[in-house]
């Protein structure tokens, strides 16, 4: 006889109600506010964090609490709802970002990238993880081991943004120079690295630090490295290739979504991150030489314009600045965003003084690669999900984030002007224009 499980209720009415109108405000608060932002000439992601911050515990909470209770309830059921359509819009957004990533580009600048990459990384990195052993221990998240928290930080504070550096560089007309070039690249090959740490530490958040763990973890590395040059890559080139067949450009949408979202269930599915799975996905469709991009236009104007500003608007919701009245969360604060800031530098610097750049090459490098954005609110809204940072940490990760993808374009102008355009440059130019 076979029993027939009662079928699951639909939501309830009145949870849909609080969805859908939890959804219109954010959206139109973020796209209000991220308008404003571009108009001042800073990034749109500095404006739909702001959002999320209005109509948090910064302001709204404080400001009309029945309000804030009734449309931001705490329950978890009405918060997954909520974190579902995030969780969708960030995977979607590190695919489009891995799509950035030019592998050719990486390989033909070789031993150069790799010192700035090397030095850009590893210096935040370990100075990262130092400020993390010597934070107060109020500002760890309960039950998290030490270490853990301090490579988290440290991860945090090596990675860098390519969709923010990409767009800085275009709008300031700098993509054709051989400096906006190593730039591009070197935030690539931090990028790549920054991912795979990320999951390293994210496993180690969930079973604490043991060396059996962390080797085992760096073998999912191998294994998912191995399956996307093996299994991936041909997969992708078939799949690519049907959707070529179509003029439709809902097909190109579906198979390269399709492609993200398996991806990022198989590097989940190895106890890794899902966003890991996306962007090696993304780095191998932009690697086929097959993926028409003017397919992807309506993919890229939704998640960029709906997904992904719905998702900075609730990463700016857990954001709660009055902790910053505390002593301790701004002196931990300060020196979190100087360590930020002048490790990116002195480590970029470092690294292009090695590979025989100039002082004005290696400070460009160090201004560019500072940019966090977008890569760094991911980072913080894992560590919030995984529970290692507390609300004060993941504050603090945020502000790192804005105050870098502001000050990144200033000092890369600055340091820019000082390196004179070579003839090469200018006939690069001319070919990226078409004139």
């Amino acid at each position: 006889m076979t029993v027939f499980a009662a079928p699951v209720s639909p939501i309830g009415a009145h949870q849909m109600l609080v969805f859908l109108l939890q959804i219109a405000l954010l959206l139109g608060t973020a796209f209000l506010l991220g308008r404003l932002a571009i108009r001042f000439r800073m990034p749109a992601l500095v404006g739909e964090l702001a959002a999320g911050v209005l109509l948090g515990p910064s302001l709204l909470a404080h400001a009309l609490p029945a309000l804030s209770a009734w449309l931001l309830p705490t329950n978890p059921e009405q918060i997954h709802l909520l974190d579902a359509v995030g969780q969708l819009g960030v995977l979607l957004l590190v695919g489009l970002t891995g799509m950035h990533i030019d592998l050719g580009l990486v390989r033909r600048k070789g031993k150069t990238a790799a010192w700035v990459s090397m030095g850009g990384l590893l210096v935040p990195l370990g100075l990262g993880f130092a400020v993390g052993m010597v934070l107060p221990t109020s500002l760890l998240a309960q039950g998290t081991e030490r270490n853990v928290f301090a490579l988290f930080l440290g991860v945090a504070m090596c990675v860098s943004a390519i969709p923010v550096i990409a767009k800085t560089l275009l709008e300031m007309r700098l993509l054709h120079r051989n400096i906006g070039q190593l730039i591009i690249s070197s935030a690539a090959v931090d990028d790549i690295v920054g991912w795979s740490l990320l999951s390293i530490v994210s496993a180690m958040a969930t079973t604490g630090l043991r060396a059996g763990l962390v080797l085992f973890t760096i073998g999912c590395l191998v294994v998912v490295a191995l399956v996307a040059l093996l299994i991936g890559r041909p997969l992708v080139r078939k799949s690519l290739e049907y959707a070529n067949r179509s003029s439709d450009p809902g097909v190109t949408v579906a198979v390269v979504v399709l492609l993200l979202i398996l991806s990022a269930a198989g590097t989940h599915a190895l106890g890794l991150e899902p966003i890991l799975g996306t962007f090696i996905c993304g780095v191998l469709l932009s690697s086929s030489g097959l993926l028409d991009r003017t397919k992807l236009a309506p993919l890229r104007t939704f998640v960029m314009a709906v997904l992904a500003p719905i998702f900075f608007a609730t990463a700016g919701l857990r954001m709660d600045l009055t902790a910053l009245r505390k002593p301790a969360v701004l002196g931990a604060a300060v020196l979190v965003l100087a360590v930020a800031i002048g490790g990116k530098f002195i480590g970029a610097y470092i690294g292009a003084r090695t590979g025989k750049l100039t002082h004005w090459e290696g400070l460009a490098l160090g201004a560019g690669l500072n940019a966090r954005g977008v890569v760094e609110v991911v980072v913080a809204m894992v560590g919030l999900r995984l529970g290692v940072l507390t609300t004060e940490t993941y504050t603090i990760v945020i502000l790192v984030a804005v105050v870098t993808s502001l000050m990144a374009p200033p000092t890369l102008r600055y340091a820019v002007g000082k390196i004179a355009e070579t003839s090469e440059e200018k006939d690069r130019e001319k070919a990226f224009s078409g004139t």
